[in-house]
């Protein structure tokens, strides 16, 4: 695929480690943490690596916990020129904590990231993609708490996340306090949503089908996809967390050591960007301060 081409997609990468996965807290639960041995530096530079090898610029929704624990991974981030948004603070589903709790984790690791970054943190992004119709108080405090978009919602049927009802593309959410909802990509076939936005459908599924969806959307709907990783789906070397089930095994570990391959076709074969560039336009009709790169982009457009 010609780079020179086409519609520009939204890159981005769930800053995590390996054992804050949703799918492992029963085997690594958060008063293990801490102890638990770090690859977060290795893995995210992996990442960075490739994005300055494909000369490509994404959106890292990082963890506030990471973020505190690892200011100088930030800063380098933002260095190389990637816009930093919000992951949460402590990686719990929003659907488990109170309205005050909620409101507690997003504005801590907003005014943590910002801190870090120098700059406004305006995008968010729920661990598990766990934003939706079941928590619609959500979208009022993330507006209130500074957040200007977020993409947390994946509109497919799956056993731990999604709502296959949700919009395809970005929308307006919220009245009093709107917000821009980003969603996860998917390709409609056969009348249902089909997941092709990354994570683990990247590693398990062969690289064609990714690269056939994702063209597919750009050139038959014409829109930009919105893809995410994980720095940890890059490192085959983690260490292997003991007494995982067999289905959580599967998900989390297999095709690890084909990933970095696979990303590094995908940068050069699709045409990506930032979250607060590709979407400026949208962004621009949300109140608030626009991110640097958003009206850089808007003047631009």
């Amino acid at each position: 695929m010609d780079r020179s081409a086409g519609v520009l997609n939204a890159l981005t990468v769930d800053v995590e480690e390996y054992f804050q996965v949703l799918a492992m807290a029963p085997y690594v639960p958060r008063a293990h943490w801490e102890a638990s041995p770090s690859r977060l530096a290795w893995a995210l530079e992996r990442v960075l690596g490739l994005c300055a090898e494909a000369g490509v610029q994404g959106t890292f929704f990082t963890l506030g916990w990471v973020a505190e624990r690892h200011p100088d991974l930030v800063r380098r981030i933002v260095a190389e020129g990637h816009e930093v948004a919000s992951h949460g603070y402590g990686h719990q589903r929003v659907g488990d904590m109170t309205p005050r709790a909620f409101r507690r984790d997003v504005h801590y690791a907003r005014v943590l990231l910002e801190d870090i970054v120098g700059e406004a943190v305006i995008g968010y992004r729920a661990p598990a993609f766990s934003l939706g119709r079941h928590t619609p108080w959500a979208v009022s405090i993330l507006a209130e708490t500074g957040h200007r978009y977020s993409s947390s919602v994946y509109p497919v049927r799956h056993d731990h996340y999604g709502d296959p009802d949700a919009p395809r593309w970005p929308y307006r959410s919220g009245e009093e306090q709107p917000l821009l909802e980003v969603p996860l990509t998917t390709l409609r076939l056969f009348g249902r949503n089909w997941p092709v936005a990354g994570g683990g459908y990247f590693r398990l599924l062969p690289y064609a089908a990714s690269r056939a969806a994702l063209g597919r959307v750009n050139a038959t709907e014409g829109k930009p996809a919105v893809f995410y990783i994980h720095p940890w789906e890059l490192d085959p070397g983690q260490p292997r967390i003991p007494g995982v089930g067999g289905r959580t095994r599967f998900r989390h570990y297999l095709n690890l050591h084909r990933t970095e391959n696979r990303l590094r076709r995908l940068l050069c074969e699709f045409r990506w960007g930032r979250m607060d560039q590709v979407f400026a336009r949208e962004l621009a009709r949300i109140p608030g301060p626009p991110g640097r790169a958003a009206v850089a982009a808007a003047r631009a457009a």
